[in-house]
């Protein structure tokens, strides 16, 4: 079901800020961030200093990165897509490319944001987005550490979402996590599975604690691990297999 504002009437849209969507030019952002960003302007969620900045390896200007998240925005939006709710989304987002592994470009990065900030009325508060693959998140938040892009103060806020998969085990889970700590503190650490967020996942907790025959088994001392296979309709061509998770049964 997608956003209206009769849905969310008691939600207040967001403090100003900029986006920075760090693998912009990926599948993930087309399918999932752009049409979500969409839904929440026709709810009238984002506040009116917002701005989106992707950056990546592409070698495009904005108007060019436009057009390319115009190219699918009515696929994936389907019949909600207003064009006057397009047209006030679409001239928000902007593109740079950088190297995210090179540090020096964070300073570049730090200068248009700035310079965002200044035009857009953003007040210098920051969400950057992963949509990179897990091998780099630490990187990337390195560098942003290293450049100040993650410091707060009581006139801003800086936040880091972190995709999935986080960690492939609870070792690695909690290696990610104390590297992550190293630049940020928990509370600007926001961490997304949008597989675990589907009705059907949400539905095995329901099932669980409302059967009270099934309730008394289903836990730690019984169960070893829950695997989740999500088929996709995507095919190979695209690069995105089915998905399979093996989440450790530890509640």
């Amino acid at each position: 079901m997608s956003l209206t504002q009769s849905n969310y009437t008691q939600a207040p849209p967001a403090s100003p800020n900029v986006m920075v969507i760090f693998g912009a030019g990926g599948d993930l952002t087309r399918r999932k961030l752009i049409p979500a960003l969409f839904h929440l302007c026709d709810a009238g969620l984002l506040p009116d200093n917002f701005a989106v900045l992707g950056v990546g390896r592409r070698d495009v200007d904005d108007d060019s990165f436009r057009d390319l998240m115009a190219e699918h925005i009515r696929d994936y939006v389907g019949a909600a897509f207003d064009q006057s709710v397009w047209e006030r989304l679409v001239e928000r987002l902007h593109y740079m490319k950088i190297d995210i592994l090179d540090g020096a470009d964070y300073e570049r990065l730090r200068a248009r944001l700035e310079e965002l900030d200044t035009r857009r009325g953003t007040e210098g508060s920051y969400l950057f987005y992963t949509a990179i693959p897990p091998s780099l998140f630490t990187q990337v938040t390195g560098c942003l550490g290293a450049a100040g892009l993650l410091r707060e103060t009581e006139s801003n806020w800086r936040r880091v979402v972190v995709e999935k998969p986080f960690g492939q085990d609870l070792e690695s889970a909690a290696a990610l996590n104390r590297e992550l700590h190293l630049n940020m503190d928990e509370g600007q650490i926001y961490r997304i599975d949008h597989y675990l967020g589907k009705e059907t996942v949400q539905n095995i907790v329901v099932f669980r604690f409302a059967n009270g025959f099934i309730e008394p088994l289903w836990n730690r001392h019984h169960i070893d691990h829950v695997q989740l296979t999500v088929a996709e309709s995507i095919g190979v061509e695209l690069g995105v297999p089915i998905t399979k998770r093996r989440v450790p049964y530890g509640i």
